[in-house]
């Protein structure tokens, strides 16, 4: 199915919200709502969000869903200046862990874009919601309308490789964008639209 679905509570949901209780959850509570914190809040939860997408390339988001809690036992719950500071030893450590995805590029990407982010100079949340759509598109009507990147996540993932960030394609920067509220691609008959 491509149009919004009703739930077990009789609510219309993206569909793909509805293939498991974890879906569900995020769907409801966290996808396409833009973080509400402030300052270095903002940017660790902007710096999960981006971490977590990248780790997610070539894998379920489910998977990702639920190694979260691993994701941030292991990212020291995702504080910019712990990771920026990891060494080899850290990676290697990483790498041990089974609670995480085990794959040494998208944990050096991980440190490696702490450390970037700590140089952009208005913080990393800034940074990103500069790269939202002036106006939000359209709402879609069926998941066959919603793109897989776009014009701004093509020139924020170019500016961000550009600054040393790893593992920031155009799609996954699109991904993190619906995550995080920068733009809203719940379907038009969506009840968290």
């Amino acid at each position: 199915m491509s149009v919004a679905v009703a739930g077990p509570d009789g609510r219309p949901r993206c569909p793909w919200a509805l293939s498991a209780p974890d879906y569900l959850a995020y769907h409801d509570d966290e996808w396409g709502r833009p973080i509400r914190a402030r300052g270095a809040a903002a940017d660790r939860a902007m710096y999960e969000r981006m971490t977590l997408e990248a780790f997610q390339s070539g894998l379920s988001w489910l998977t990702i869903l639920r190694k979260r809690p691993a994701f941030r036992s292991a990212f020291a719950d995702f504080d910019l200046e712990t990771v920026a500071s990891y060494t080899d030893k850290d990676v290697e450590r990483l790498l041990s862990d089974a609670g995480i995805v085990r794959n040494r590029a998208k944990i050096e990407a991980a440190v490696a874009n702490a450390r970037a982010a700590l140089d952009l100079p208005t913080g990393l949340n800034a940074h990103l919601r500069g790269f939202a759509p002036a106006t939000q598109p359209a709402a879609p009507q069926k998941l066959g309308d919603v793109p897989s990147q776009t014009a701004e996540s093509v020139a924020l993932a170019k500016d961000l490789r550009k600054r040393g960030f790893r593992f920031v394609g155009p799609t996954t920067l699109y991904a993190l964008m619906q995550a995080t509220g920068l733009v809203n691609d719940h379907l038009s008959d969506c009840w968290r639209r």
